[in-house]
């Protein structure tokens, strides 16, 4: 069967560098789109063709549906692959592509909208006897929602219908701050996904969060590819996944894949796709939401089932059969994905804009990082502030956990920025992520809900392997005088790895090792 013969990417960042280096070794033309903001970005130079689409704030450019059909079919692509987040569940947007002679990568508008709707979801899965966590989804109403609250019983989840990533998302303790959390929760889902409907959750506490990948053709034939364990959160957004998940064992492993596939068959489902669950401490599990696309975390279960899901995403909208059943499926040792972000956990995770004067990235075997960001480029306001994703795979977990260790210890970052990378080494060296004890409040809890709360964990007190030689490279590159980072390290800093080198000198910027 016939592949595609050009693409276009309709994202930017991390996962349009990945999408399109999966369709070079296809053997298929790419086409890129960019903002002003990202006009020397890596995914636009990578691609066989770059057009483009609009100023930095994304409902003038990568949520411009119609800009970015019109340049499809300027440029003779075949079909449109949506990444994940902006355009990638926007069931109106895989329509007009389809209705355009086009291929959509990517589930059809009618799952999409049952599934990719969060309070249709929930009803679509109680329907196919998936267990949901209890909830309100009839009235956009505040006096219904605030009735709604109080019959459920604080504290309540507000979600985004349209949302992920965490966005839209707030967690209410009292009855007082309910109307503010529903205005911001509005205003923030509006800006993300172009759709201001929310949602009431009852809050589990303390629960652990468990998503199964699932793969669905055209001929009736859907499996999951196992879990992903996504409980090391901050501001309700992943930034540490594993698989396989240290809490589950066979029993419960199946029976959520088994509901996961149930609940893909019941909806006419196809292509790639994310049942997310929560788990609780008695093992009993809840339907939190689909992502009716490809996860930010994807790779890790490429990397223990052998899979490239981007390829496969590909071939099967394509028309091509799943090329396996779930019993040829298997996970072969142990992966970890972190987030590498340009944020400053110190500073409640405010996102860190500037200049990547150099990024010197680790390599060796079994370390993988899929990079959105790199030497030269520039971090802005404008979009999220993800690096890069580092993931390692391990013989088992604690051969991944050391893997990772050494994987961050030598992901040098120079620039203007400050990155995350010290904070996700103090959470692999935590006793509880070390025992697989992890639950979605871990990071409030045991680090004060930033790494520069009151935890003892938090100190970094192992001086990374190569600041000693970018530090010396710095000094001898240092003309100026202008900025010494010996004298922020002397400051009090406990996360400047610049501390250990306090006789050099960097002019401007920084370094995060």
């Amino acid at each position: 069967m016939a592949l595609f013969r050009k693409i276009l990417v309709a994202n930017r960042g991390e996962i349009a560098v990945r999408v399109i280096r999966a369709c070079q070794e296809m053997g298929i033309a790419t086409v890129a789109v960019y903002s002003d903001a990202d006009a020397q970005a890596l995914h636009g130079t990578l691609a066989d063709e770059a057009v483009w689409i609009g100023p930095p704030p994304p409902r003038e450019s990568y949520l411009n549906g119609e800009r970015i059909l019109q340049v499809a079919l300027e440029r003779g692509c075949d079909a449109i692959h949506p990444g994940y987040g902006f355009l990638s569940e926007n069931a109106d947007f895989a329509d007009a592509v389809v209705a355009a002679g086009l291929t959509f990568i990517g589930p059809g508008g009618k799952a999409m909208r049952t599934m990719g709707s969060k309070t249709s979801a929930r009803a679509a899965m109680a329907a196919a006897g998936v267990p949901v966590v209890p909830g309100y989804q009839e009235s956009q109403a505040d006096s219904d929602l605030i009735t709604a609250a109080e019959a459920m019983g604080y504290p309540v989840l507000v979600k985004a219908t349209a949302g992920g990533g965490g966005k839209g998302m707030r967690i209410v303790h009292r009855a007082a701050d309910l109307l503010s959390a529903l205005e911001s929760a509005r205003r923030e889902a509006l800006n993300a996904f172009g759709d201001e409907r929310i949602y009431l959750e009852k809050l589990i506490e303390r629960p652990r969060h468990i998503e199964f990948q699932v793969f669905a053709d055209h001929y009736g034939a859907a499996v999951h590819l196992f879990e992903r364990e996504c409980s090391v959160q901050r501001r309700h957004q992943k930034i540490i996944e594993e698989t396989p998940s240290p809490f589950l064992d066979d029993e419960l492993r199946q029976r959520m894949g088994e509901a996961a596939v149930r609940a893909v068959r019941s909806v006419g489902y196809t292509n790639a796709g994310t049942l997310e669950f929560l788990v609780d401490a008695q093992r009993n599990f809840y339907f939190l939401e689909m992502n009716t696309r490809l996860q930010v975390e994807h790779p890790i279960t490429e990397l223990v089932t052998g899979v490239d899901l981007v390829k496969l995403q590909i071939r099967v909208a394509a028309g091509e059969p799943l090329p396996f059943t779930q019993a040829d499926l298997r996970q072969r040792g142990h992966a970890i994905e972190c987030r590498v972000y340009a944020e400053d956990p110190r500073n409640n995770f405010l996102p860190s804009v500037g200049k990547v004067v150099t990024a010197v990235e680790p390599a060796g075997p079994g370390v993988r990082v899929d990079a959105g960001v790199t030497t030269g480029d520039e971090v802005t306001l404008h979009y999220d502030p993800m690096i890069a994703k580092l993931i390692v795979l391990g013989e088992n977990r604690q051969d991944a956990i050391g893997k990772m260790h050494w994987a961050l210890r030598h992901y040098v970052i120079l620039g203007d920025v400050v990155t995350n990378i010290p904070f996700l080494r103090q959470i692999l060296r935590h006793p509880r992520f070390l025992n697989g004890e992890v639950t979605t409040d871990f990071v409030d809890v045991e680090f004060g809900g930033q790494a520069g709360g009151s935890s003892a964990h938090v100190a970094d007190t192992e001086p990374p392997d190569l600041v000693w030689a970018v530090a010396a490279l710095a000094e001898v590159l240092h003309t100026d005088g202008t900025s010494s980072l010996s004298e922020t390290a002397l400051a009090g800093d406990p996360f400047s790895p610049w501390r250990w080198t306090n006789s050099f000198r960097l002019g401007g910027g920084g370094v995060t090792t």
